[in-house]
Order: structure tokens, then sequence, then C-alpha cells
């Protein structure tokens, strides 16, 4: 089993429920094994701002499955739960990123691990930090909690 972060996010319909929801159908996949999740926190969005908020959350796990296949299961909890192809930055039901897998560093044309944007957005390292401070991102050797106090928490509030 191997431990892996996740980031997920909703800014349509009862986001909550979209993040809940995701989190159970990732379980039922029976190849994860939730361990914690952190708060919600509700954020601005970013790239197209015109558009509604986002809540966000950070969840840790344990799967026996490789990045790719994560990946694959990631994809369909999203379409199972609701998400629709839109357009980058775009308003969506559900996201779920990968954001460390173990210590891996994987860069490949439809998955990079660890997540490439993480360490500059605090709507990601804000609910990481909660559950994993001491997490190392394995390409810049820095904590969650060093990388979030970096970028600091603007925009970021607990929901």
């Amino acid at each position: 089993m191997v431990t892996v972060y996740l980031g997920l996010g909703s800014n349509l319909g009862d986001r909550e429920a979209n993040i809940n929801k995701a989190l159970v159908e990732l379980v039922r996949t029976g190849f994860t094994r939730l361990i914690r999740t952190s708060s919600l926190y509700e954020t601005k969005p970013v790239g197209i701002k015109e558009q509604p908020d986002f809540l966000n959350a950070a969840a840790e796990i344990e799967t026996k499955l490789s990045p790719k296949e994560l990946m694959a299961a990631i994809r369909e909890v999203e379409r199972k739960t609701g998400r629709e192809k839109t357009f980058k930055w775009g308003p969506r039901i559900i996201d779920i990123d990968i954001l460390l897998y173990g210590d891996e560093c994987i860069t490949e044309e439809s998955l990079e691990i660890p997540h490439p944007q993480m360490h500059q957005r605090a709507f990601v390292l804000t609910p990481l930090a909660e559950i994993a401070p001491k997490a190392k991102h394995p390409k810049l050797g820095l904590t969650v909690e060093r990388l979030s106090a970096q970028v600091g928490n603007e925009g970021v509030g607990k929901y």
C-alpha cells in the first residue's frame, strides 16, 4: 500500500456533497482506503474568475493501485460524481488531483506527480498542511508546512 495525497475541489451544485460523494466512490473501488480528510476551505477561482467559489479539501489515502491505475480510477469517480468535460479552469462538479504519490516523481504526457502547481497554490497547500504538514515535496525537498507558509493562505477560508 502506498500513501497518496489528493486535492479535491467543487464549485457547482452542492459542493460539500460532491466532495463527500467522490470520497465515498473512491473507497468503493476497493483499491483505496481513506485515512483522513482535511476541513473544507472556500476559495476564489483561479484562472477564470467569473464563476462560483470553490470548496477545496485534501485527503490522505492508501492504495494498491499504480499511479496510472489510480488516475484512471479517479477519472471514473469524477464521471460517477457528475463531472462533465468543459474547459481549462472552468466550473466543475468535482475535480480530483493526485498531489503526492509516496515519494515518487513522474512526468508523463497525461500524469505529473507531484502535481506541477501544488507548491504555488494556497487552496491546495492549506488543506494539505492541515492533514500532512510533514509530508515532503519530493522534487523541492520542502515540507508541505513550509511550502504553505511560503505561499500564505490569502483567499482561503475555512468553510
